[in-house]
């Protein structure tokens, strides 16, 4: 059977699959940029409250994957909830990040001016702060997003769901005649669902962020 041939007969099970994989990527994705943007904006005014932020979250990203789903297995069980912890905390670093230097990095002059009209603290973070550092944690969003996409492959160690479950057939089946078919299919299924969001992000961008911030 030839790949053409395997994804015509496994179309149904294959776009299932697909359906999981962008479901929990996109799941984890908004609990990670919340808890992100909440640490930065917690931490982004002392300089040894982002830096150990950063580092926190940089240590986490050290963790092999298989290595933090196996300590997560005996605690929580197998399934979805290892999956969901493992990839919220892996997509933390790049929006803690630039969370924190996309808050540093708003003009002064706007936050006192800000200020001058009589805006509370709270008002300044979430009405100039926040949109103008918007631009970065999108970034940060993005880059996430991107390394969720090959790092939930490998929750279906955990029997996590997703296009990880065909890859790893495919890889204990190696000699089969559709063990290749299974790995590419898996393989190819990420990249596409990766471009996709991709895409998406780049439209919410241009729909969220004003020419001049963007130029």
């Amino acid at each position: 059977m030839n790949f053409w041939d395997y994804l015509g007969s496994h179309h149904q099970q294959l776009l299932f699959d697909a359906y999981q994989h962008a479901s929990e990527v996109f799941q984890c994705m908004l609990l990670a940029t919340v808890i992100g943007a909440l640490i930065g904006v917690f931490t982004y005014r002392s300089d040894w409250a982002g830096n150990l932020a950063t580092s926190a979250t940089s240590t986490i990203l050290t963790i092999p994957s298989l290595a933090l789903l196996g300590l997560l297995i005996p605690v929580v069980g197998i399934g979805v909830a290892p999956t969901v912890i493992a990839l919220t905390l892996y997509g933390l670093l790049p929006i803690v990040r630039n969370a924190i230097v996309g808050l540093r990095g708003v003009d002064p002059q706007l936050i006192d001016a800000a200020k001058g009209i009589g805006m509370s603290r709270l008002a300044r973070l979430v009405r100039v702060e926040l949109p103008l550092a918007w631009p970065p944690i999108l970034t940060g969003i993005r880059v996430s997003t991107q390394m969720l996409m090959g790092i939930a492959a490998i929750a279906a160690y955990a029997s996590g769901p997703g296009l990880g479950n065909e890859i790893f057939r495919g890889i204990a089946s190696l000699g089969s005649k559709n063990a290749l078919n299974q790995v590419l299919a898996g393989t190819l299924g990420i990249i596409i669902l990766a471009l996709l969001f991709d895409a998406v992000y780049v439209l919410i961008g241009r729909l969220t962020i004003p020419r001049g911030i963007r130029v």
